[in-house]
């Protein structure tokens, strides 16, 4: 199974002025080649179609993507899937809806921890979230990809740096009118439903709700510990464009 649209609402936002964010465009970008080169986006010739393609699929995601039995068993080929993992998306869908939030968060982000603090805190929190994930999910065989543990561990950190930072929100239940919110405000939202999504999601779901609200906590915590009084200081406006869209969740092929 792959990833899908998240049904709660929609949330971007994009800072003012031209940040320098190689980090959070060369992971973009990473992303996107990684996933037009591999089978997932059906455009490689070399993987093949039908069934041949299905196959080579499955394969691609068993071994780069996180198998939590796997993991949690001690298999030697499966302790370095949850850093792959953070770079293998399970469709078109999957792979837009994360790269749209890391580019309309990271920037802010990145610019504030510096371009290496940036990438070490995506890459551990990324990785400990999909862990964490695997932990609570010992038993299951089914394969964990994306990026959304490390994306979720960015908007915490943005909710504890740039907490009035204005968001705007698009609302399927509110026929999309465009909201505009303080972060304070529309993140703990999405936290909120990413929680009732999580208590309510069967055996083997789609989406990783838990690996959203892990990674989330830690950049929320990183954030905390590290800046503490600090956070906010640049007194940085946020002016949004929202499209429909939200965080896509890890996806389980």
């Amino acid at each position: 199974m792959i990833g899908k649209w998240d049904k709660w609402g929609a949330t971007v936002t994009r800072a003012v002025g031209k940040q320098s964010a190689p980090v959070t465009h060369g992971a973009i970008v990473l992303c996107c080649l990684v996933f037009v080169l591999g089978p997932a986006a059906g455009l490689n010739p070399v993987y093949g179609t039908g069934d041949e393609l299905l196959a080579a699929q499955q394969d691609y995601f068993a071994r780069w993507g996180v198998i939590p039995a796997d993991l949690t068993g001690g298999a030697p080929r499966a302790l370095a899937t949850p850093a792959t993992a953070l770079f293998v998306h399970g469709s078109w869908l999957h792979l837009l809806g994360n790269m749209l939030f890391l580019y309309v968060f990271g920037a802010m982000a990145e610019e504030r921890m510096g371009r290496t603090g940036f990438a070490l805190f995506y890459l551990a929190c990324g990785c400990l979230a999909l862990l964490g994930y695997a932990v609570a999910n010992a038993g299951s065989e089914q394969t964990l990809v994306g990026a959304s543990g490390a994306i979720s561990a960015v908007l915490g950190a943005f909710l504890y740096l740039f907490p009035t930072a204005r968001v705007t929100s698009l609302f399927p239940f509110l026929f999309f009118l465009p909201l505009r919110f303080p972060a304070w405000v529309v993140l703990p939202f999405w936290v909120a439903l990413q929680w009732l999504a999580a208590g309510r999601a069967e055996a083997g779901p789609t989406v990783a709700y838990l690996a959203h609200l892990i990674g989330f906590t830690l950049g929320l915590l990183y954030a905390w510990v590290r800046y503490g009084r600090t956070a906010g200081r640049p007194g940085r406006r946020a002016r949004v464009k929202s499209p429909a869209t939200a965080p896509e969740g890890d996806s389980q092929p």
